[in-house]
């Protein structure tokens, strides 16, 4: 088995691992998660208090369930929250009533296209209460009285989020960020969440230009909270990606940034061509995950989204088909790859001038030409033309990739060459990442 293999399953793994905990945008599910997730990497967690305004919204109550039940007149759990943690609408109010079938009927979901599925539902600003059941389960249900129980509670305390953070050379900031708030959905949730814990154990042993910010939080409310606490350092983000479906068989999907050419963007389409995995590059749009809150125009971050099958786009979304089968190691590891590759460019991007710009320099006497001519070019000298051509102190390498068509590694590699040869200065970069001319 090889290296990423071996990733592959311990990502699945530690998906496994989390998987049966009930999550939800605040309550101990998250805590209990982020106490795992410590396990593996430095984690601080931060807790906001209920009622703390973040822009135009609030934190919430915290949300917690310790059972739910529907019975039977005969006392028989037909719906059973320990059974499947689905099963509860989301942030359902407490509610221990006896109700005929037609009047139950009005707070039960189920899928009737997918009758052996449950889906996943939620009601995080309504004060509610309801049940999700397969429409299997619906049909078998007679036409009686039933007891219906869910212990949770809706009450003043916090919402609680994780953050890694790794410094760099400078103070310019990558931004990784998933959300922590789902329950059992393997895809939707624990996929992003494996992908990055694993991106940290790598590039915290790597020496990295950039630091890197990881954070776990849950959707909408949570990335809105730390921006609202952090708005005065977010300009630091000068990358970012979210992560979110990266374990399912489809072909991977990048979600471009507001801007839609910043760096991120372009970064990403260069790496996801080099994969020579199948791929598609959408347009950004205000709907979707975390991305919409660091694009929102106020910060206008270039910050993009990684994916494989789009969310909604594939049918096992937000149902409990969307389960630890449905992930697989293999997929998880070519994540983490494409990840890993995305951070080498950044970190890898840098802009260049020519010492000898006044026509071509020799490359033969310095050893970096082949010793015969007539013969075609060979792609690593292509390379050290292209890039002692751009390098005018205002092309970085990835422009230099994205004009000749050559791998990102094979330009590095070529400017590293040309410096240790004296035909090539890097131009240095400020302490904000800024690069002096």
């Amino acid at each position: 088995m090889s290296a990423g293999d071996t990733a592959g399953e311990r990502m699945h793994a530690l998906a496994a691992e989390l998987y049966p905990i009930c999550r939800s945008i605040t309550g101990n599910g998250v805590r209990q998660t982020l106490a795992i997730l410590q396990r593996e990497m430095p984690l601080t967690i931060h807790e906001v208090p209920t009622g703390t305004p973040v822009f135009d919204w609030t934190v919430p109550k915290e949300w917690n369930i310790r059972d739910a039940w529907i019975k039977n007149s005969r006392g028989e759990k037909v719906v059973d929250f320990r059974c499947s943690n689905l099963h509860v609408l989301n942030y359902s109010a407490p509610v221990h009533a006896s109700l005929p079938l037609a009047e139950l009927k009005q707070h039960l979901f189920t899928l009737p296209d997918r009758p052996d599925w449950i889906p996943y539902r939620t009601s995080y600003y309504k004060e509610t209460w309801g049940f999700c059941l397969s429409h299997n389960q619906l049909l078998r249900l007679a036409d009686e009285c039933y007891e219906v129980w869910i212990d949770s509670s809706l009450a003043d305390g916090h919402l609680t989020y994780g953050e890694y953070f790794l410094p760099g050379e400078t103070t310019e900031e990558v931004l990784i960020s998933c959300h922590i708030c789902h329950p059992s959905l393997a895809n939707d949730n624990l996929s992003g969440i494996a992908v990055a814990v694993f991106l940290a154990k790598h590039l915290a042993g790597q020496k990295r230009r950039y630091s890197y910010r990881f954070l776990l939080a849950p959707g909408t409310i949570g990335a809105i909270t730390w921006l609202a606490l952090h708005q005065k350092d977010a300009h630091k983000i000068k990358h970012g990606l979210v992560l979110t479906g990266v374990g399912d068989a489809g072909a991977f999907t990048y979600k471009k940034s507001r801007r839609g050419n910043a760096e991120i963007d372009r970064v990403m389409a260069l790496v996801l061509k080099e994969s020579g995995a199948p791929y598609q590059l959408v347009d950004f749009s205000p709907y979707g995950y975390d991305e919409r809150q660091y694009c929102s125009p106020g910060f206008n971050l270039g910050v993009g989204c990684l994916m494989r099958s789009p969310w909604g786009q594939f049918p096992e979304y937000h149902t409990s088909a969307d389960n630890l089968d449905f992930i697989r190691p293999e997929q998880l590891s070519g994540s983490l790859r494409v990840c890993i590759a995305a951070a080498e460019a950044l970190e890898g991007n840098r802009v260049y001038r020519n010492l000898s710009p006044c026509c071509e320099p020799q490359l033969g006497k310095r050893g970096l030409y082949r010793a015969t001519g007539g013969a075609g070019i060979e792609s690593s000298i292509f390379a050290q033309l292209w890039v002692l051509n751009l390098s005018d102190g205002s092309h970085s390498l990835l422009d230099i990739a994205e004009r000749s068509g050559l791998p990102f590694a094979l330009i590095e590699e070529s400017a590293r060459l040309l410096c240790a040869s004296g035909l090539l200065e890097e131009l240095a970069a400020t302490p904000d990442g800024s690069v002096d001319k």
